[in-house]
């Protein structure tokens, strides 16, 4: 029987390990693509649609809220279908809204779209999950931060390629109003090609899918009582404070650079992408860290540098809202985005161990706490009585009393005999 890998191999496609990787970590790039490839639209979307501040916050709070959802229920599918079938039906039935959100016309059929299109943002438990089953335990985190890190990529690359896309049909000769809707059919196609990949290059486990080795039919009742854990709380809310600031920040970037720095929609996505584009490293650097922190001084190292990264993100939010001038704001943006993602790295570099038997719960109920956060967030970038500079703020209060919480919490790991279930002969070295 194949084992999973203790070394990854990034520029090796000759191992069925290595092609899972790859396929998996470009699975939620081009899901994040589609997820919020209307974002650095919005400026023009606005004015199309008449869309109010109001309005707009609940478009935000809607593109994550559904997410929660499908993060805790795809956990579950993951442990019971298997990563494999999850992904290819969650990529095709989610490519369906993010074809026919151009046919929007008026706020209330985009807000529903935009809801439906949230759905896809549960690709990540998948590739977490599928990863985790591709790898060693000491290099779990790693993997986990460099194909979650990746695929957080498209929140980047959509929002310096996606108002491209757009001047490129406006320059065909289509209106703004018609170039946001047809730019839409492009993520829409780069999901139906993954599909196509993931159906056909990967396996559930290094030995097979969990149909042909049986595994599905086992370990079909889900066990809410790791709800009772306080340590997967504390990493729920950990992950609601970088990873769900970093989705609310891929959906306001483009709105607040173009309102507070006069920014062309253009130059706008460009500046949004950067922070985006990060994904490249830091949050890779982050599981990097983590795994060694964790050789040395176990999981309560591990939880300790979660804490930090954290508060290194409030402190960098703090001074980004006080940012006076386009350039202070950039280099602010970019320190708190460095420890956001870090801090997203970190956090998985936690989730696989704290109870094994149910990674794909774990993975998906921590995951769905990013969008809980990105849809707490959303609320205020929605009041009218508060300006994004002042939600800003207060964010940045709110990560820094969160790292405490985080830095207050044990985490240990589960003993192995509880650890393992009946499966794991392929899933755990």
């Amino acid at each position: 029987m194949l084992a999973p890998l203790n070394k990854i191999k990034i520029f090796s496609l000759d191992t069925i390990q290595m092609r899972t990787f790859h396929i998996t970590w470009l699975m939620f790039f081009v899901c994040f693509f589609g997820w919020f490839g209307l974002a650095p639209l919005m400026p023009t979307i606005r004015t199309d649609l008449g869309l109010s501040k109001s309005q707009i916050g609940n478009i935000i709070i809607a593109s994550v809220s559904g997410t929660i959802i499908a993060r805790l229920i795809i956990g579950r599918l993951c442990d019971t279908w298997g990563p494999r079938k999850t992904a290819v039906r969650l990529l095709l039935i989610g490519s369906l809204p993010v074809f026919l959100v151009g046919l929007s016309k008026d706020y209330t059929s985009f807000l529903l779209f935009r809801l439906a299109i949230s759905v896809i943002g549960g690709s990540f438990v998948i590739t977490q999950f599928h990863t985790s089953l591709m790898f060693a335990p000491a290099i779990k985190g790693t993997a986990n931060a460099i194909t979650g890190g990746w695929g957080n990529l498209g929140g980047g690359v959509t929002n310096m390629v996606m108002p491209l896309i757009f001047a490129a049909i406006v320059g065909f000769g289509y209106t703004k109003a018609e170039a946001w809707r047809y730019a839409m059919i492009v993520p829409g196609v780069m999901m139906l090609i993954v599909a196509y990949l993931y159906y056909r290059y990967t396996k559930d486990t290094p030995n097979g899918n969990f149909d042909e080795l049986g595994l599905h039919k086992k370990n079909t009742k889900t066990d809410w009582s790791v709800l009772a854990d306080w340590r997967i709380w504390a990493l729920t809310m950990a992950y609601g404070m970088c990873f769900g600031m970093e989705i609310t920040f891929d959906n306001v970037a483009s709105l607040h650079f173009v309102d507070t720095f006069h920014l062309s929609q253009g130059s706008a996505g460009f500046w949004a992408g950067i922070f985006g584009f990060m994904n490249l490293f830091a949050r890779a650097l982050g599981g990097i860290i983590s795994d060694r922190v964790g050789a040395k001084s176990g999981m309560k190292g591990k939880g300790w540098l979660l804490a930090l990264m954290l508060l290194a993100e409030g402190i960098g939010l703090l001074l980004f809202a006080q940012a006076g001038s386009l350039v202070v704001a950039i280099v602010a943006m970019l320190s708190f985005a460095l420890f956001l993602k870090m801090a997203n790295g970190a956090t998985y570099g936690i989730v696989p161990f704290i109870n094994e038997k149910n990674a794909g719960l774990v993975s998906g109920i921590v995951g769905a706490g990013g969008n809980m956060g990105g849809m707490l967030f959303g609320f205020l970038f929605k009041s009218d009585s508060i300006t994004y500079v002042q939600a800003f703020t207060y964010i940045g209060f709110i990560v820094i009393g969160i790292s405490c919480i985080v830095m207050l919490t044990r985490f240990t790991r589960q003993p192995a005999a509880e650890a393992v279930p009946t499966r794991t002969p392929v899933a755990v070295s």
